[in-house]
């Protein structure tokens, strides 16, 4: 998946459907702001349709993946590895200080730091392609940090937030197999058995991401609207200042260390942005008895995309 490509498409479709999916920030913020004067409308995204959305997005991404991307790795194993290092280094101990640091109630500071020990979210290889980053890093790193998601993330998880909560680590493991790695394995099987099928399919799993991703908002944001009316300030500081600190951090350990400016951009992507569809989906199915938890994804989903275009846009006019 080296770029956002519609070749399968006729050109006003493929037109279309790209800037359908670079306005994914709007669509998120449109489907937070809707769910929370009409609730009701965002009722049915619930349970399954979570789940089998984000299953959806997972095997957009096993569609997108090539033997190539990973070859690069081994050629160049550096950049990928200083930003998968960062992705599951920095993130998840920035969510456990800003919940201590901001006393959040304890679902809400689980919520957070599960959001803080996903991987890469799908959305970040768009803001790169924005950005005029590095793509082939960016679908690399968001690839390796999504596989080592199966582990880290529940072992992550349990490490940080059983302070304010028990954590099942083996539940949490178990899902994240479920909605992780059989989907994206589904993909990847799927374009080595049929290339003309995957070929046609691939370039609509980008919008279809960015929808399923915009539901889910509405869907948690709806279902907890009174709490956020009440806590959504103190909320979108949190997750505005994880991602920032994600940004920003993703940005300077990679300069520090000698990397290329495209690497520096990409590598910030790719930390500041989390998969947070990923995140709403174990804080419902985990283990995890309140549904406040699945709130940080959420407003995570929001936060993220409107920062990383954001940065992609200043980025964009400094070649």
């Amino acid at each position: 998946m080296d770029d956002v490509v519609w070749l399968s498409q006729p050109p006003s479709m493929a037109r279309a459907l790209e800037r359908f999916t670079l306005l994914f920030p709007l669509w998120t913020l449109m489907a937070a702001a809707l769910s929370l004067l009409q609730p009701d409308w965002f009722s049915w995204v619930s349970g399954p349709v979570i789940v089998w959305s984000l299953a959806l997005i997972m095997l957009g991404m096993g569609l997108g993946l090539a033997p190539a991307d990973f070859r690069r790795v081994l050629v160049a194993p550096k950049p990928a590895l200083v930003g998968v290092v960062c992705q599951f280094l920095v993130m998840p101990l920035l969510a456990a200080l800003v919940a201590w640091m901001l006393g959040l109630a304890p679902p809400l500071a689980v919520g957070l730091i599960l959001v803080g020990c996903c991987p890469g979210g799908t959305a970040s290889n768009v803001v790169a392609l924005i950005a005029r980053a590095d793509i082939a890093l960016s679908v690399v790193m968001t690839s390796l940090s999504t596989l080592l998601a199966v582990v880290l993330t529940p072992l992550l998880t349990s490490l940080l937030a059983g302070r304010y909560v028990p954590v099942d680590g083996w539940t949490l493991l178990a899902n994240v197999l479920q909605v992780v790695l059989v989907p994206v394995a589904l993909g990847v099987s799927l374009k080595q058995g049929l290339p003309r099928f995957a070929a046609r399919v691939e370039p609509l799993m980008p919008p279809v991401a960015v929808l399923a991703i915009a539901l889910i908002v509405g869907g948690i944001v709806g279902s907890q609207q009174e709490v956020l009316l009440r806590q959504g300030g103190l909320l979108v500081l949190a997750t505005l200042l994880l991602h920032s600190g994600g940004f920003l951090l993703g940005w300077l350990i990679p300069a520090v260390m000698g990397e290329s400016v495209p690497a520096q951009r990409t590598i910030s992507i790719e930390v500041g942005m989390q998969n947070s569809g990923l995140a709403v989906v174990l804080a419902r199915s985990g283990g995890f008895a309140s549904p406040l938890t699945a709130l940080p994804g959420a407003i995570s989903a929001v936060i993220h995309s409107l920062l990383g275009s954001l940065l992609a846009a200043l980025w964009r006019r400094r070649p």
